[in-house]
């Protein structure tokens, strides 16, 4: 289990505990995270889960596929950390990972 820490864009910013295994997207839709509303319910086809990750913890991340890439392309201001939250599975090395959600999604 990890902590994620999800804000928004104004600095609201709400903890929770997420089960390894499930993606920081589920633990948000779980946890009734705002700004992410993932309607396509992690299919990778659409961006409503599109994340800013914490630049810190980048390295971490397993590497966004050509077809994240893709759906990030036509993100809400896609900027060089963005990410799809159901695309980063949650694991202990990712204990007090922090994202944040775009203008647009919150």
């Amino acid at each position: 289990m990890a902590k994620i820490t999800y804000t928004d864009h104004q600095g609201n910013s709400k903890t929770v505990d997420v089960e390894n295994g499930l993606s920081v997207m589920e633990g948000a839709i779980q946890n009734d995270v705002p700004g992410i509303d993932a309607d396509c319910g992690g299919s990778m086809a659409c961006a409503t889960c599109h994340v800013y990750v914490e630049e810190k913890w980048l390295d971490k991340l397993s590497k966004a596929e050509d077809g994240e890439i893709d759906m990030i392309d036509m993100a809400f201001e896609p900027k060089k950390n963005s990410r799809l939250s159901c695309q980063l599975i949650v694991t202990n090395e990712l204990n007090g990972l922090k994202v944040t959600t775009p203008k647009k999604q919150s």
